[in-house]
């Protein structure tokens, strides 16, 4: 079983194993550590990851980025028109209520969700690892931001579900890097005295900020804040406008109505802001931008960071609001840990340096890489495969949420609604609610304060309908019990509806050894039948949305395939023609190279040809396996010429050292009688003979004519002399014969024997304990 935790990013993502009794960060197929989240969609197949960023510009309608960013939205909501329409060129349309895509694939219209889209990119993700891993993966926790509401939450899982994934857990960003943390650290204080740590993590698209409390094996959440509008891209952003507008009095360009340009022009502003973090000044300088021309400008760090001062502004208040949420002071406050890529900024570090005045801040996490790892941390505590240091989470929920009701004639309660997770609860976290009720009954979950979601997600969250409520007994209402929860992935859920009845029963006890009766009181359940609804989506709709994925990933692997088989056959025809004049001169005859030569030529005018751009993958390989029939015995002789002389000296050891010890006078072949060993001189010496006629036989003739002597028959005969030697020079020495005068031991007594260093002791510990120190 795999060991996977995913930190799912707005411009990539990293996967986390367990392995080695430690946590790895793997690599994709191009040997990078993070894996742009982009989906990318074509004519014949779609690009996910490294290759859709290599179609970011030249098919940038069709390739849908930020999809952490859009996954549980939808398309009224305010955020997407205002914000992050500015980051994308894909024409975002509604799918079945959830805000998705429309693009181009196989030539025609298609419209895709974001849960699609993201369902397809966990899919690469989930390739990549099992590439890495060797096996089947399909247990995973993913950290996605602390923001999330359970819409988007939801969206998360379904997506998992669309790649066969198993979600363990769904666990906030900053509580994953908090987890990675406090399990290697072995002087954490005793829970009357925590350590008070601050996260904060400034990534591409957001900032989040978290207060924990650490004690021995455990890390308690006391408070987070988040701004999701200060990050990478809106930096980026600052500076693309600033130089378009630079460029429309320099160049006579508008930079903005090209999405190409911007593209071009956002990729020079990312290396202007790593540059300028380090260096006073940085240039810029773009390629045939538009129109030909190559535009270059400069910018000093002043300059720079009164232009992105609109973004570093908003950064110290939700510092501050989670410090004011967390109860504590700046003087209980440990450590500051900075996280996330923009946290390398120095006005970004300033502007944090401003709320933790005389306070130094850290970064001896990895600032890429933390949440991954601590993903990959929760993953293995909740995985059967590794055994890890018991360390527990608090997590809290970062909005309030209520259930409502319609008031019913003859309830004694007034109120028509209740908060029953409020900001902070625990996570997981289950409560029982109390209805006075006679007939069927309705409770909605809602967000109590809308204003605090991301801007225009719906506040509703599930609806729950309880039906045949029995009727009392006595005419009264009903008391019905309602168990809600608040689960692991922060999502709220409805678990059962039931009555409770007090049914008393006569036992018999014994007092002073007389039977006396007595009544005992027993609580009994019955459900209610209920049903409940939420965001998520529909069974048959998540069925027909995993079958719709798993028919595009086999068509993308086809295609691959294909891609692949043309390659080779491409590839083939190149290098084999090269060497005809080459390495393999000697080794071809005239006619052969004639006919090999046509059959080359032939194959590479079909290849470039319309029939052989789009052939199936069958018809390359059958192209391919036809030049090898020409080709094949040529590469055979030159591969056995090169290999034939380092064989017959292998063989000339094996026979030299077996003969060797055939004739040996060493003590150690003394009990092996002489008739056995002559079998074995024989056996070399007739090898011997046999290896020196093929060698003639074998120089007598042409390179370009099938060898006689090949390193395959070299071989079998070096096998047969160790097979025929072998057994009879093992042979084991009798044992000594027995002395004169020593006893037979009596029955019963035993033989002492020579004492044995003692067997190193093995026992089984169940699974492998994870080395987090």
């Amino acid at each position: 079983m795999a060991v996977v935790g995913v930190d799912f990013g707005a411009l990539h993502s990293k996967i986390g194993v367990a392995r080695h009794r430690g946590i790895d960060i793997i690599v994709n197929e191009v040997s990078n550590r993070a894996t742009p989240s982009l989906v990318s969609f074509g004519h014949k197949q779609r690009s996910i990851g490294e290759s859709a960023k290599t179609l970011e510009t030249s098919n940038f309608r069709n390739t849908f980025g930020s999809l952490k960013r859009f996954i549980g939205r939808t398309i009224s909501d305010p955020e997407i028109e205002e914000v992050e329409k500015k980051f994308t060129h894909v024409k975002l349309v509604d799918v079945g209520g959830a805000v998705g895509a429309e693009v181009t694939y196989l030539g025609e219209k298609r419209t895709f969700s974001a849960t699609q889209l993201t369902g397809a990119y966990f899919g690469k993700l989930r390739d990549i690892a099992a590439n890495e891993l060797k096996m089947g993966v399909s247990d995973i926790v993913i950290a996605v931001p602390g923001w999330y509401t359970d819409s988007q939450r939801r969206a998360v899982l379904d997506a998992a579900q669309i790649a066969n994934l198993n979600v363990l857990r769904l666990i906030n960003d900053t509580t994953a890097v908090a987890l990675g943390y406090g399990i290697t650290k072995s002087d954490l204080p005793e829970a009357e005295n925590p350590r008070h740590v601050v996260f904060i993590d400034v990534g591409h698209s957001s900032l989040s900020v978290s207060v924990v409390a650490f004690s021995k094996g455990q890390l308690t959440v006391r408070s987070t804040a988040y701004d999701r509008h200060v990050g990478g891209r809106d930096i980026d952003y600052a500076l693309v406008r600033h130089f378009a507008e630079e460029f429309k009095t320099k160049y006579k360009i508008d930079v903005l109505s090209s999405p190409k340009a911007m593209f071009r022009l956002a990729a020079g502003c990312d290396k202007v802001k790593k540059i300028l973090s380090a260096n006073a000044e940085a240039p810029l300088n773009v390629e045939s931008i538009m129109n030909d021309i190559d535009a270059s400008s400069r910018l000093g760090r002043e300059e720079y960071e009164e232009l992105i001062s609109v973004v570093l502004d908003r950064i110290p208040a939700p510092i501050a609001r989670a410090l004011e949420d967390s109860g504590l002071t700046l003087d209980q406050i440990d450590a500051i840990e900075l996280v996330g890529g923009c946290t390398r900024i120095p006005a970004v570090r300033a502007k944090i340096q401003s709320v933790f005045p005389g306070k130094t801040l850290s970064t001896t996490l990895n600032q890429d890489e933390a949440a991954a790892r601590g993903a990959t941390f929760a993953c293995a505590m909740l995985s059967p495969v590794f055994r890890v240091r018991e360390f527990s989470m608090l997590d809290t929920t970062p909005y309030s949420i209520t259930v409502k009701w319609d008031k019913q004639p003859g309830d004694p309660d007034e109120d028509t609604e209740l908060t029953v997770f409020p900001k902070g609860n625990v996570v997981p976290s289950t409560k029982v609610l109390t209805f006075y009720r006679n007939d069927t009954f309705d409770l909605q979950a809602e967000y109590a304060e809308p204003e605090q979601l991301p801007g225009g997600i719906n506040p509703w969250v599930a609806r729950f309908t309880a039906k045949n409520v029995p009727a009392d007994p006595k005419g009264d209402l009903t008391v019905v019990k309602v168990k809600t929860r608040l689960n692991i992935h922060g999502v709220v859920s409805f678990e059962q509806a039931y009555t409770e009845e007090i049914e008393e029963r006569e036992e018999s006890m014994a007092v002073d050894g007389e039977e006396q009766p007595k009544k005992k009181k027993i609580m009994k359940k019955h459900d209610v039948p209920f049903v409940w609804s939420s965001s998520t989506l529909d069974p048959t709709v998540l069925e027909q949305y995993r079958q719709q994925e798993a028919e595009m990933h086999a068509a993308d692997k086809l295609v691959m395939d294909t891609e692949d088989r043309k390659n080779a056959l491409e590839e083939y025809i190149y290098d084999i023609r090269g060497k005809l004049d080459d390495r393999y001169a000697s080794y071809v005859q005239p006619s052969e190279k004639e006919k090999l030569l046509a059959a080359l030529q032939g194959a590479e005018d079909w290849l470039y040809s319309s029939e052989g751009e789009d052939a199936t993958k069958s018809v390359y390989v059958s192209r391919l396996d036809a030049l090898k029939v020409l080709g094949d015995p040529i590469t055979f002789r030159y591969k056995e010429a090169e290999e034939r002389s380092k064989v017959i000296s292998q063989l000339r050891e094996t026979i030299n050292h077996y003969m060797a010890q055939a004739t040996s006078a060493d003590d150690k072949y003394s009990h092996i009688d002489e008739k056995d060993k002559q079998p074995i001189v024989e056996k070399c010496a007739t090898i011997q003979k046999w290896l020196e006629d093929q060698i003639v036989r074998q120089s007598e003739r042409p390179k370009n004519v099938e060898p006689v002597l090949t390193s395959a028959e070299v071989l079998k005969k070096k096998d047969e002399i160790i097979y025929f030697a072998t057994p009879i020079l093992t042979k084991p020495k009798p044992k000594p014969p027995k002395v004169e005068g020593t006893e037979t031991p009596k029955s019963g007594q035993q033989t002492p024997k020579p004492e044995q260093p003692p067997a190193a002791e093995t026992k089984d510990d169940g699974p492998p304990e994870m080395d987090i120190d």
